[in-house]
């Protein structure tokens, strides 16, 4: 085993073991239930925004990002990137303050479908326990494709047996989120986004200086008819391009939708301390979110300057491409112990965007099934300490089934992100802002909107998106509208709610004027 290899391992590692300290250290302060899910609303500004980010981004920003913008040049991304930022930064601006306080205000929603069965009086656990199964529906496997990464980071890296891998991460994932909850969590995933931004300017600083210097990079991205268009695509093998119309940048900026309905960060906002704090945060989230993605996005460029000129493997799939910052950071630990060390800080940033996404999954699908199913719906009596017992149980469970999703090395991982990103935006995106800023959405319009938004995401990718021509939208878009129009005609045609459900609607809206 060489030395460089040797240095990324001990900086791995020692990575790996302050995130399972972190575990250790808030498994004392987990209480109860409401500690293990909610962490006590006691985040504060920094914490929440960085969490809240990390936890979003997953691998698909040190590694689907860069990887379609070496191949195909910026436009796709850009627009991507563009839609995510706006989306992040409206999130944050309407969604996070009165969530704070309406989750309080109605019956102190510890989940989001908790949120949901109070908000709009379902007695009957309806809407509970769809929201909990949608949950679990893209979660799931959402988590499984975390694992599977992680996998194929170490079997690329270190040659070892890709099952192995995979198991080794995903039992350090359950490891530290079993024993911490939401709290260590969130306190990882700002460790996490930290270990992100110096991977990221790690890279984009030894790129640039490998590739010939910034003039050069740009000068190799022009050789390649419509790389650097933002109405244009491009692709480095044929040198043809294509159009990039302004159906397909709606289609892609619908990505931006999805943010209103992603359990794991809306739980973020909820978790926060003081309702004060969120404008901190959310100027904080905002700014490492727009200079993350167009760092992410220039390192595929680079990354395709280094590919001409010999230094790293020029792909030609943006799926193999999305190995380059690995072949970077391999390079880059060529040169001497120091940079083989840091090598393995980049290289634990790419863990450090998985484990961040899988760890907020596994506490919102497993607060699904203990909480919303067990307890909620089923109205099974436990203890505090026996809901915490069960909380930790399922999160084994799943992750037990998320191993079993990644078992094939050949899984896709990021086709996978891609869906399950659409089917929360759609299932709970619509409803989520109507029932914050809508008086009259009642509980039947809510269930129209889950269900319809939650079918249409299948029907659409599966059945209409194969038509192609302008059937071929990003599958959140159109169910995104459909749930939208039902929650509106369905609330409509039905009784009003009742008014104990509007005054708290009321108080809630006055409290943030």
């Amino acid at each position: 085993m060489s030395t460089s290899t040797i240095c990324i391992i001990i900086a791995m590692v020692l990575y790996m073991v302050v995130i399972i300290s972190v575990g250790i250290y808030f498994s004392k302060k987990n209480k109860s239930s409401d500690d293990f899910y909610l962490g006590g609303r006691k985040l504060g500004p920094l914490v929440t925004a960085m969490s809240a980010e990390a936890s979003d981004m997953s691998s698909w920003l040190l590694m689907g990002l860069p990887g379609l913008a070496f191949v195909a040049g910026i436009a796709e991304p850009v627009w991507t990137a563009i839609g995510l930022a706006i989306g992040t930064y409206i999130n944050w601006l309407i969604v996070a303050k009165r969530l704070r306080r309406y989750s309080q205000a109605a019956g102190n929603a510890i989940t989001i479908p908790e949120f949901f069965r109070n908000r709009f009086g379902d007695n009957k656990n309806i809407l509970l326990a769809i929201s909990a199964l949608a949950i679990l529906i893209f979660f799931v496997p959402y988590t499984g494709s975390g694992f599977a990464a992680c996998g194929k980071l170490f079997s690329t890296l270190f040659g070892v047996d890709y099952h192995i891998a995979m198991l080794v991460s995903a039992a350090i994932i359950v490891l530290y989120t079993m024993l911490g909850g939401f709290l260590a969590a969130s306190v990882t995933d700002l460790i996490q986004s930290i270990v992100m931004t110096i991977a990221l300017v790690v890279v984009v600083v030894f790129g640039v200086s490998v590739a010939g210097g910034f003039d050069a990079v740009i000068e190799n991205a022009k050789t390649i008819p419509g790389y650097l268009n933002l109405t244009e695509t491009a692709d480095i093998v044929t040198k043809e391009t294509g159009s990039y119309d302004f159906l397909t940048i709606v289609s892609t900026l619908a990505w931006g939708l999805g943010y209103f309905g992603m359990p794991h960060i809306l739980l973020r906002f909820m978790g926060t301390s003081e309702e004060k704090n969120i404008k901190t945060s959310r100027r904080i989230a905002t700014v490492w979110v727009v200079i993350s993605m167009a760092v992410a996005i220039f390192i595929g460029i680079v990354a395709f300057a280094m590919g001409t000129k010999g230094e790293i493997p020029l792909y030609e799939t943006s799926a193999d491409a999305e190995k380059a910052i690995i072949s970077i950071s391999t390079l880059l630990s060529e040169n001497g112990v120091i940079a083989a060390l840091v090598a393995g800080v980049i290289l634990s940033g790419i863990l450090a965007c998985t484990m961040s996404t899988s760890d907020s999954q596994l506490l919102a699908a497993s607060s699904s099934v203990s909480q919303n199913l067990i307890v909620d719906a089923l109205k099974v009596n436990l203890s505090d300490k026996k809901k915490l017992l069960i909380a930790r149980i399922t999160v084994v469970i799943i992750a037990v089934i998320g191993v079993v999703i990644a078992w094939d090395p050949e899984s896709s991982v990021f086709k996978i992100v891609s869906f399950a990103w659409a089917g929360f935006g759609a299932t709970f995106g619509p409803i989520m802002l109507f029932a914050l800023f809508w008086r009259r959405t009642n509980k039947w319009g809510a269930l129209a909107g889950m269900l319809s938004g939650l079918i249409m995401v299948f029907v659409w990718k599966y059945l209409v998106r194969p038509l192609g021509g302008v059937w071929d939208l990003y599958e959140l878009l159109p169910a995104f509208i459909v749930s939208a129009i039902l929650i509106v005609v369905i609330s409509l045609i039905t009784a009003p709610p009742e008014k104990e459900i509007t005054d708290v609607f009321d108080k809630v809206k006055a409290g943030n004027n």
